[in-house]
Formats: C-alpha cells, sequence, structure tokens
C-alpha cells in the first residue's frame, strides 16, 4: 500500500474514531484504561472498513491513531527516542532532530497545518495557556518538563512553527561528564569545592551548549543543610536538594495583565530566607538584583547567561543593569560585578556535537575601572582525529586562584599538583 493512501486510511479512520469517542470523558479517565478501551474501538473500526491490512499495518495504525488521539502525533516516535535531545518543527512537512549534538531531518510529517495547530493547542492547553493571531507565541512544557516554544502566522510565515527541548531522564552525574571528557577530574574537583565554599558562579555559554545541564551538576554540591530558591523562566533545573522552593515567571493574560518577572521574583525570594539563590538565566534587569543579593548575604548562588566569551559575559550583564534604570555609575557597576561573580565558567559545543568546559576563570578585583580576570583552565582544541572528533587538552594555565583562601577556610584543600596536571581528549 502506498504512503499516501495509508496517510488518507489513516485520516479517514480518526474521523470516525472521533465521532465514536467522547474525549472530555476520557480526560477524566485514567489513561492506561482509556487506550485500552480506545484501542478496541480502533480494533472494530478497521475490521468494520475491511481494508486489507496485514498484522503490522493494523498495528501500525492502531499505535498511530493512539498517538492521534492521547499523545503528539507524528512527535510521538521522537519524543520516545532517547537519543533525540532536541525536536524542531519547521513546518508541517520538516521535521528535524538534534541527536548527540548533531541536526537530522527526520521522515515524520503532519497531514496540514490544522493537524500541527491542534497538536501544538494540546501542549498549551495543558498548562493553561493560549496560542491564536492575539497571542502567536507561546511558551509551554510537556509532562515530562520538556520545554516548548510555539510560533505561529502571521509571525511565522511558512505555517505553525514549534521547538521542543528534551528534558532529560534525570540529573547528569560529574562523574558521567568526566567520562564522557566534557571535562576533567581537576577542574570538577576546583568547582565542586568552590561551591561547596559559597563561591558564586557564573556559568556562560551559547545555545545548547549545556548551561543548564551544568547548572544542575553544580547545585549538587551544596550542602544539604543549605535552603534554596530557584528562580526560571521555563523549569528546567532538577536539584537533588530537600529544602527546595521552585518559582516560574507568569506570562501575561488575554488582556496583556498579570505577567510576573524574574525581577520580581527575586525580590520576593529574598523575604524567603533563601541561602542560596538559583537562577536559569538572567537575561534581563534581574540581574541588577541579583547582583546586589550576592552581595548582601548570598554568596554561592548561581545563575547562567548566554555569552562567547568570559568578558563578553562581563559586558552583557553590565548592560542588563543597565535595563534595570539604576543610574550607576560605569565603575559602580563594575565594582558589584567583581564584588559578587568569583568564578565564570565557559562552556561550549564543539563541531562534532559534544559539549565541553572550555574556560574557568576567576574574577580578581577592579583596576583602573576593568574587572581584572585571570584563567585558571582552559580547553586547548588541537584539531579533529580521524573519527571526526575534537582533539585537545584540558590544560592548567598554571595561575592559582586567589579564592583558594576562602576554601581553606571553608576547610577545604585542594592539592598542589591539581593546577599542573593536564588531561589529553582524544
Amino acid at each position: 500500500m502506498e504512503v499516501l493512501d495509508f496517510q488518507r486510511l489513516k485520516t479517514d479512520l480518526h474521523g470516525t474514531l472521533l465521532s465514536r469517542i467522547d474525549l472530555e470523558r476520557l480526560s477524566s479517565v485514567d489513561d492506561a484504561k482509556a487506550r485500552r478501551a480506545v484501542g478496541t474501538i480502533i480494533q472494530e473500526i478497521v475490521g468494520a472498513q475491511k481494508v486489507p491490512l496485514n498484522g503490522a499495518e493494523k498495528e501500525r495504525v492502531e499505535s498511530e491513531l493512539l498517538d492521534e488521539v492521547f499523545g503528539l502525533g507524528p512527535l510521538e516516535p521522537l519524543l520516545k527516542d532517547p537519543t533525540v535531545s532536541d525536536i524542531l518543527v519547521n513546518n508541517r512537512n520538516v521535521i528535524y532532530v538534534e541527536r548527540h549534538g548533531i541536526l537530522e531531518r527526520t521522515g515524520a510529517k503532519f497531514r496540514d497545518d490544522r493537524h500541527l495547530m491542534q497538536v501544538i493547542d494540546r501542549i498549551v492547553s495543558r498548562v493553561g495557556r493560549r496560542v491564536d493571531e492575539s497571542s502567536p507565541m507561546v511558551d509551554a512544557r510537556l509532562p515530562d518538563g520538556s520545554r516548548v516554544n510555539a510560533i505561529i502566522p502571521p509571525l511565522a510565515l511558512d505555517g505553525p512553527c514549534m521547538s521542543i527541548r528534551r528534558f532529560g531522564g534525570g540529573p547528569v552525574a560529574a562523574e558521567t561528564l568526566v567520562t564522557l571528557k566534557s571535562i576533567s577530574a581537576e577542574m570538577m574537583q576546583i568547582l565542586a569545592a568552590a561551591v561547596k565554599a559559597k563561591i558564586s558562579v557564573l556559568i556562560s555559554g551559547g545555545t545548547g551548549a549545556g548551561k543548564t545541564t551544568f547548572l544542575n551538576i553544580l547545585s549538587s554540591f551544596i550542602p544539604e543543610t543549605e535552603r534554596i530558591v530557584t528562580i526560571e523562566d521555563a523549569a528546567e533545573l532538577q536539584l537533588k536538594h530537600e529544602d527546595v522552593v521552585r518559582l516560574e515567571t507568569r506570562p501575561p493574560n488575554v488582556e496583556g495583565l498579570g505577567a510576573v518577572r524574574q525581577r520580581q521574583l527575586l525580590i520576593n525570594s529574598l523575604r524567603m530566607r533563601p541561602d542560596r539563590i538559583i537562577i536559569g538565566e538572567v537575561r534581563g534587569d534581574e540581574a541588577f538584583d541579583m547582583l546586589q543579593a550576592m552581595n548582601t548575604g548570598h554568596e554561592g548562588s548561581m545563575t547562567t547567561i548566554h555569552a562567547n566569551t568570559s568578558r563578553d559575559a562581563l559586558s552583557r550583564l553590565e548592560s542588563m543593569v543597565a535595563m534595570a534604570s539604576v543610574n550607576m555609575p560605569e565603575r559602580s557597576v563594575r565594582q558589584q560585578i567583581a564584588s559578587a561573580i568569583s568564578v565564570i565558567v565557559q562552556v561550549s559545543r564543539m563541531s562534532d556535537g559534544t559539549r565541553k568546559v572550555v574556560n574557568i576563570s576567576e574574577i580578581t578585583g577592579l583596576e583602573e575601572n576593568v574587572v581584572s580576570m585571570h584563567d585558571i583552565f582552559n580547553f586547548v582544541r588541537k584539531g579533529i582525529g580521524p573519527d571526526g572528533r575534537v582533539v585537545g587538552s584540558f590544560q592548567p594555565t598554571g595561575i592559582r586562584p586567589k579564592f583558594l583562601d576562602r576554601l581553606r577556610v571553608a576547610g577545604i584543600l585542594l592539592p598542589a599538583e591539581i593546577f599542573e596536571r593536564s588531561v589529553e581528549v582524544d
């Protein structure tokens, strides 16, 4: 049977199925029972149609129709694939996925724009949000926590468009990153010590570089005796910590009112007796309040920022503080940054799709109106191996960080050779 005929058959069967079931009643029934009941109805419909299908084709029809009723249609097989980290729907006919850091086109398709819009509506309605011509952009989450962004016409010229950032199966362990050669054991040991000693860390990197994953890993080193408040635009952090309060921003309602931004949540969090505040990503005027919090009793707080280099990250922070409409002299802003943040971790996605920590830098103060900073560790790239993998080494610069004194006060002693050992990546 040709693909076109199969799709037409599935469309006809789907229409017949919807006329036989009550979707509103199904939503109040246990999911497993509902799927079994609908599966039985599908088998009856297929049998009544008397279409010549073999056993495998009947199973495929039933599986795809169940995905249409209970899931996200043609995206369901991609969501069940553990190797897929991103699903990118450019339009009804073009769907890409990211596997192991590399984009590849799939054969999955939607029937038409209406079909794609039905799936988008199903996603956003679960979290009490909407998308239409008056509000053509929306952020939402899947039940497993995966982050979804959708944008529709008239803003999307080629039809509805959707991006799904998959939520991992669980927090990645620090040892896993070392095994994958995303970071050396020595670098991880230094960062773990810094977090335990309440040294504030800023994680910088581009889109898809692994900033949130790394923030999750560093948060695992926070002592269990401390209280954490997390603030995010779209909840992604998976903290294995008992005393955690998770806060998430809220978009405006239909009238354009009721929006709650990160800055408001950050100000409120200061009244919640946090030992540490973790901001999923700093991207606006909340940067000013974050620096203030780090400088007034919330040392050891952490966040991520979009930037290509550690120095760019500092420039972006300055710009964000300016967005807060605080008339502070440039030198005062830089003094705030130098006092609040001690360590910048730069993460990057390599050409082979792997993620690596390419710099660990320490901010040492302000010299002649410039934030002084030096690298403690670098990833030195040497080329591409015969298998297409990036070849290089994690190398210490030989500079002993000034925060070693703070580590000693916290009772943490690091061996001297930790700042001398290089690790090859091949």
